[in-house]
């Protein structure tokens, strides 16, 4: 098993030039890991339309054990609740990270409680840190000099950036506070104003091009 998946982490560069597609994650432990159906195939054309990416227009969904989570430079994932990796999953992961992918943690308000432990797994040696607003991630397409934008109120904290480095790369982005997914979706689903909408599309459209070009 170790060597399918050190052969699959070496594939990855190679299977990103092919094909520059997003995936899900379904994880474990209860969580909605499927909420905001509608947030990243807007994403998707957001990124299709303004920086000359050519996404399929829905995303697939991936386990986090598979050795089909190869095949995606940006793996996305989200929810309310609890998650939880097995041993295996969290090896595979790691070796995902390790090998040239991305993991981009939206918290859809209520992961943060549950979210540092199962990270642990992955990397046991680090600790989440925030990123500074002068980090490439919130230049790469848009230009977003304070840092992460503030989507949805929730508790009313700060937004937050926060992530994991392998070599120093950023290869786990955690964002809390901001909740962009819910920006993401279609107008009726919050009734947000158009220009809060941009922001989070603007925000995710540099976190795919940051994804797919480090």
């Amino acid at each position: 098993m170790k060597r399918i998946l050190l052969v699959a982490g070496l594939c990855i560069i190679f299977s990103t030039i092919e094909a520059q597609n997003l995936a899900v994650l379904k994880y474990k432990g209860g969580g909605d890991w499927y909420s905001n159906p509608t947030s990243l195939p807007n994403l998707i054309a957001f990124c299709n339309q303004n920086i000359n990416t050519a996404m399929n227009d829905t995303p697939d969904t991936v386990d986090p054990g598979s050795i089909d989570l190869f095949q995606y430079p940006l793996i996305h994932m989200t929810g309310h609740g609890n998650v939880f990796f097995t041993d295996e999953e969290a090896e595979n992961l790691r070796t995902y990270l390790q090998s040239g992918g991305f993991l981009h943690i939206d918290d859809n308000y209520g992961m943060s409680e549950y979210l540092p432990k199962e990270l642990k797994k992955i990397f046991p040696n680090q600790e989440l840190v925030e990123l500074p607003a002068s980090h490439p991630i919130f230049n790469s397409a848009f230009r977003f000099p304070q840092g992460l934008p503030k989507i949805h109120e929730h508790d009313g904290k700060r937004p937050q950036a926060l992530g994991l480095y392998s070599e120093n790369r950023l290869v786990v982005l955690f964002t809390t506070e901001s909740d962009l997914g819910d920006g993401w979706e279609d107008t009726e689903v919050h009734n947000d104003p158009e220009s809060i909408r941009e922001k989070a599309l603007q925000m995710g459209a540099n976190i795919v091009k940051y994804a797919f070009e480090n």
